[in-house]
C-alpha cells in the first residue's frame, strides 16, 4: 500500500507548449506496473484550456469545481460543472478547459500505453471555441508549434519531474 498524503507533492504550472493561460497540475497518483492508471487534478483559470489531443486508451475527466467546457472533433461544445463525470474514448480528437468567466478544476485519469506514451495534437480551435473564450490567448501559437499535448499520465508525470526523453512516445508532427 503506498499512501500519497494531501500536498505531499509539489503544484507545477501546465506548460505552455500544452496549455493555453494559466494551469496549474497537480499530481495525484501514477500506479506502479503492472498496474497502469495515472491521474491529476488540474486546474483551468478563466479561458484556459488544452490543445485539440487524442488519448490512445482514452480520459476520464471528473469536474470537481467551476465551470468548463469540452468538445469532441465534429461536436457541439458542451458545458461541463462540478460532479460531471466526462468519458472520451480512445482516440477521440478533443479539448477542454475553463470558461472565459469561470476557473474549472478536473481530475483527470488514463491510462498508460504499454512501453510509452503516445499524444497527438492537432489544428486550430473551432469557431465556437474561439467565440465562447473571448480575449483568451490563441491555441494557435502553441499548435503552430507543433508540438503534441501528453495525455493526463503524462502530464501527471511532469508535475512529479519524473519525464525523461527517454520515456516520450510522440509521434513525428508534419
Amino acid at each position: 500500500m503506498d499512501i500519497k498524503r494531501s500536498g505531499s507533492q509539489p503544484s507545477r504550472p501546465g506548460p505552455a507548449e500544452y496549455f493555453t493561460g494559466t494551469v496549474r497540475i497537480d499530481p495525484l497518483y501514477e500506479a506502479p506496473e503492472p498496474a497502469r492508471v495515472a491521474s491529476a487534478r488540474v486546474t483551468f483559470e478563466p479561458g484556459a484550456r488544452t490543445a485539440w489531443h487524442t488519448h490512445p486508451l482514452g480520459q476520464t475527466l471528473i469536474v470537481t469545481s467551476g465551470h468548463g467546457l469540452v468538445q469532441r472533433e465534429g461536436g457541439p461544445i458542451e458545458e461541463i460543472r462540478p460532479g460531471d463525470v466526462v468519458w472520451i474514448p480512445p482516440g477521440e480528437k478533443h479539448w477542454h478547459g475553463a470558461t472565459a468567466a469561470s476557473a474549472m478544476t478536473a481530475t483527470g485519469c488514463s491510462t498508460v500505453v504499454s512501453g510509452g506514451h503516445e499524444y497527438s495534437a492537432s489544428t486550430e480551435p473551432s469557431k465556437e471555441a474561439t467565440a465562447m473564450s473571448p480575449g483568451t490567448a490563441s491555441p494557435a501559437s502553441w499548435i503552430a508549434r507543433k508540438r503534441p499535448i501528453p495525455c493526463m499520465s503524462e502530464v501527471a508525470k511532469m508535475a512529479v519531474g519524473r519525464l525523461t526523453d527517454a520515456s516520450r512516445r510522440w509521434p513525428a508532427m508534419s
